[in-house]
């Protein structure tokens, strides 16, 4: 963001949104404008995302797969961005940490689409990939001058990140296709069995196509406010979850009122606890 916009410009995201997007805008100085995504599937208001676009739009800031909602965007969405953008003339960043991350649905690089490659720049990371968040490695691909725009800020921001773990890292990556798909098969399991209690505490369960991220509708438990609810639950049953209205602004706030995000990135032993403990949630409230 610190290499591309700054007063006066516009970045577009879908809302809900990943959280630090709205603060590194924010430290941009940029103006974030979002579109929203609409449940069950969680694909853009097509409608909507044409009339976000404005003569001030620099970026469109994409992430695909999608946190917090797990969507994986179709062709036809992705290429309607990039049309989007060539329209307005700006730049697209997707954000493709969840790559590797998804069940039945194929992840389709933006860069590849036609007209995208000379204004997308796609960012990935090792610590989703490999579950290693604490190691904190990305990386990012594109055009050699927008590269280069983003390596100019970099460089006087962090300077580097850890030499060792790159070098890890860059092993990692050439592991076959096989691992990979071993890692979306496992946590593909585990999303079905917190899924199960999730669904056994009563609460309307929108499968994710990818990340490790599913969401819940509260309303059948005639709850409207899951920011109240995530503040209750550790002590109802002792399971945690994150309420999706933090993920918006004040208008996607209310629209996703009822919404609640639970991780599944966890042993299977805990899931399977937790999914015990959410089945007896109806009883607690």
């Amino acid at each position: 963001m610190l290499a591309f916009v700054g007063p006066g410009d516009e970045v577009l995201t879908f809302e809900p949104f990943y959280d630090a997007y709205g603060a590194v805008i924010g430290l941009s100085g940029a103006t974030h404008v979002t579109a929203p995504l609409l449940a069950p599937d969680f694909y853009p208001d097509m409608t909507a995302m044409e009339a976000a676009f404005t003569d001030r739009t620099r970026v469109v800031l994409l992430n695909n797969p999608h946190n917090p909602t797990g969507a994986v965007f179709p062709r036809h969405v992705l290429q309607r961005v990039v049309e989007l953008a060539a329209k307005h003339d700006c730049l697209v960043i997707t954000d493709e940490v969840y790559e590797h991350l998804t069940f039945g649905a194929r992840h389709i690089p933006v860069a590849t689409l036609p007209g995208a490659a000379e204004r997308t720049i796609t960012l990935s990371s090792a610590g989703k990939t490999f579950s290693f968040t604490g190691w904190k490695i990305g990386w990012l691909t594109g055009p050699d001058h927008l590269v280069a725009a983003v390596r100019t800020v970099k460089q006087f921001l962090t300077y580097s990140s850890g030499t060792p773990f790159q070098a890890a890292i860059a092993t990692g990556l050439a592991l076959p296709d096989e691992f990979y798909q071993g890692v979306a098969a496992t946590l593909q399991k585990k999303r079905d069995i917190l899924s199960e209690g999730l669904r056994a505490a009563g609460f309307d369960v929108y499968t994710p196509q990818g990340t490790y991220f599913v969401n819940v509708d509260i309303a059948p438990l005639g709850i409207g406010d899951s920011v109240d609810l995530a503040r209750r639950l550790p002590g109802l049953v002792g399971v945690a979850a994150i309420p999706v209205p933090v993920f918006c602004h004040p208008e996607g706030a209310e629209r996703t009122r009822s919404l609640l995000r639970f991780a599944f990135c966890k042993k299977v032993e805990l899931l399977e606890e937790a999914a015990a403990r959410l089945a007896t949630l109806s009883g607690k409230l």
